[in-house]
């Protein structure tokens, strides 16, 4: 029998995952990411998947997909020459910002450096009130006048974001018509699509970060699109959005930066079914690859979402020092520690790793690409974690030379020690980097950490997972099957959605239903249009909601929208709602107190993929292991010889005891003394902290 051929790609900052799942049948494979033409690793990744399953590319029904290209393009400020149109008057909106600085006390502070130079911020003479009602016309004139300085400067994409346009987007949508005519070839993003709320500065930010991708984004889709139709493929393309959805390709295309978080995305996506999968109520969603590490809270088998998030951040912990983004995503924790995140002695004389990665041009010092500098990668080999032969199942050999000289000369040698132990204290500040990080995201969010077990996937992560669960107090670690290529997994459980927020300010005790109705019908119909693109037929089901606060406060609660249609007593059951959800987090509620609704929201999405738990395995004898590896335990700084299982010779029901390896294709699991392990009814490697 022919099952239908689905293909994930997650193409991060040092490996391109893959995916295919063909029936039951699943098959991965981890290659080197290619930065200057992604999709060239992303087709030999394919050819080499496709290969090994005896199928063709025509074959294939589903095609995912999820990048860094648009976060590295803002990071790496390798985005098209953007220019902004504004208000006349707001020329400064990205300069001035909030107003404030994100430390106050730093006299050395240094602001995120803005996508658009001063030169190519420029204006128009219009004004629209926060009604929508026009209050000076748009002048048409001046804005052809900006045309010739713009093809002066050769930009390749422009923002347009005017004072209210999430109103009445009428002076936006004129200005593209005039640019559009003038310069075919511009990139242009309007305020009013891209992010059509209040909040003057997210709105401009998110437009000029848009407009700087798209061009980037549209060609790399373009050409990732010819070549799958040219293999064969012709099934519909999905990208992965920051909210853990799937979209097409032409939305994609138009809104690129609703992509910037799409590969950790996939990742909650997998935490969030594992939760479904073995009835864990809250899980640490722990993600580790070669760049970074990506850490999510996941209560009731849903990944906690935002609507806001900071890129390019000057000061790593420290919000407001990025670039903030107004788009729907999934709320996380990302820090720069990934297997090839880059060591060295600071001024204090201390070893500290990342944000810097070496990536995968050179990459670490044992790939023997032309890296000098020594990695975490470095680390673990030498350290006896990883099996320099069978790396990323075996397709290049790793040099443990090179990591030792790596770690001697830049480590060792300045503080005096072996490169073992450098490579231990390398290990130590990665894993309490990312155990600091793990602990203040849950405090910010009034969650006690060792309150949740750990979901941990990535190249890296099970290599670290059981040390981060010492340190965080985890009693229980979960390790899924394919770990290695986890969100490339997710991407497969992810519904096709989109959603859709319009700021429209209304009192409770004002409430027009007439207005809200009217406003809800058409963002339904612009996000069921959107995912029936997408659906394949599946049914399209939506949830309505609106962004409440009690009048003067500063930050807004999302309370659903139970009744369809909107009438003028849904005031009161909005209220309840609001009152409901505002005890919830704060204790209590103004009992009285004045209401307001800033913004709407409308989500289309297919059906979820249902999580049905299996019942738990018959115990088993103690598994057998297949080798053994001399690994140093990072509690006593000794190194002692370890049993090594390999993964697929293990069953469910099947039990060890730590100190422990066990191997699989695209990563390592280190189970440390303080552990138990062993396989659940799903395939996944259960570590239980003993005693």
């Amino acid at each position: 029998m022919t099952h239908p051929l689905q293909i994930a790609v997650d193409i991060g900052g040092t490996f391109t995952d893959l995916v295919l799942e063909d029936g039951d049948r699943r098959l991965t494979r981890k290659v080197l990411t290619t930065p200057t033409a992604p999709e060239k690793g992303v087709m030999d990744g394919l050819q080499l998947l496709l290969s090994e399953s005896g199928r063709k590319l025509a074959d294939v029904t589903m095609f995912v997909h999820g990048t860094t290209l648009a976060t590295n393009a803002i990071l790496e400020r390798k985005g098209a020459k953007t220019a902004l149109i504004a208000t006349e008057g707001f020329r400064d909106v990205l300069e001035i910002a909030y107003e404030s600085r994100y430390d106050q006390y730093d006299i050395s502070i240094e602001k995120p450096v803005s996508l658009v130079p001063r030169h190519l911020r420029l204006t128009a003479p219009e004004r629209i009130d926060a009604q929508g009602n026009v209050r000076r016309p748009l002048n048409e004139a001046a804005v052809a006048a900006l045309v010739p300085g713009l093809k002066e400067a050769g930009v390749g994409a422009v923002g347009v974001s005017f004072l209210h346009a999430y109103a009445n987007p009428a002076h936006e949508l004129r200005v593209r018509e005039i640019l559009a005519d003038a310069m075919p070839e511009l990139s242009i993003s309007v305020s009013s699509e891209v992010c059509p709320e209040i909040r003057e500065y997210e709105r401009t930010s998110t437009t000029v970060a848009n407009a700087y991708v798209q061009p980037l984004m549209g060609r790399y889709l373009k050409r990732l699109e010819a070549m799958l139709k040219e293999g064969g493929y012709q099934g519909p393309v999905y990208l992965m959005t920051s909210g853990g959805g799937l979209t097409t390709i032409d939305v994609a295309a138009r809104l690129p930066i609703r992509l910037v978080e799409s590969g950790p995305a996939g990742g909650a996506i997998l935490a969030a079914h594992i939760a479904g999968l073995t009835g864990e109520d809250r899980l640490l969603s722990f993600d580790m690859g070669g760049t970074t590490a990506k850490i999510c809270l996941i209560e009731k088998g849903q990944p906690q979402m935002s609507r806001s998030f900071e890129v390019d951040r000057a000061a790593r912990f420290l919000k407001g020092s990025g670039l903030p983004l107004r788009i729907p995503v999934i709320e996380m924790v990302e820090i720069g520690a990934g297997g090839g995140s880059i060591a060295r002695i600071d001024a204090l004389g201390s070893i500290a790793v990342g944000p810097d990665s070496a990536g995968s041009e050179p990459g670490p010092a044992c790939y023997d690409r032309g890296g000098t500098a020594p990695t975490v990668t470095d680390a673990d080999l030498i350290l006896g974690r990883i099996d320099a032969s069978r790396f990323a199942a075996g397709s290049f050999a790793l040099r443990e030379d090179l990591a030792k000289g790596a770690l001697g000369k830049d480590i060792g040698e300045r503080l005096a020690i072996t490169p073992e132990i450098a490579a231990l204290g390398v290990s130590e500040m990665i894993d309490e980097t990312m155990s600091n990080a793990a602990r203040v995201h849950a405090v910010e969010r009034g969650k006690a950490i060792s309150d949740h077990s750990m979901v941990a996937f990535g190249g890296a992560a099970p290599l670290h997972a059981a040390r981060l669960a010492e340190k965080l107090a985890i009693q229980r670690v979960i390790i899924p099957p394919n770990a290695g290529v986890g969100s490339a997994v997710g991407f497969l459980r992810a519904p096709v959605a989109y959603e859709v927020t319009r700021s429209r300010y209304m009192r409770l005790d004002k409430f027009d239903a007439g207005i809200a109705e009217a406003l809800l019908k058409d963002m339904v119909n612009e996000a069921e249009t959107v995912v029936r693109a997408g659906a394949g037929g599946r049914p399209v089901s939506v949830r309505r909601a609106a962004f409440m606060r009690y009048v003067g406060q500063g930050h807004e609660l999302l309370i659903a929208l139970a009744e369809e249609p909107v009438k003028p007593d849904s005031a009161a059951a909005l209220r309840e709602g609001f009152e409901s959800e505002y005890a919830q987090q704060f204790a209590r509620f103004i009992p009285g107190a004045a209401i307001e609704i800033l913004s709407w929201s409308v989500v289309a999405s297919t059906p979820k993929l249902t999580a049905t738990r299996p019942p738990a395995p018959n115990a088993r004898a103690a598994a057998i292991p297949a080798a053994k590896r001399a690994v140093m335990d990072a509690n006593t700084g000794k190194t002692v010889e370890m049993p090594v299982y390999w993964r697929f010779d293990l069953a469910p029901g099947d039990r060890l005891s730590g100190p422990a390896v066990i191997a699989e294709d695209e990563t390592t699991t280190i189970v440390t003394a303080r552990f138990n392990a062993h396989i659940d009814a799903v395939g996944c490697i259960v570590l239980e902290r003993k005693g």
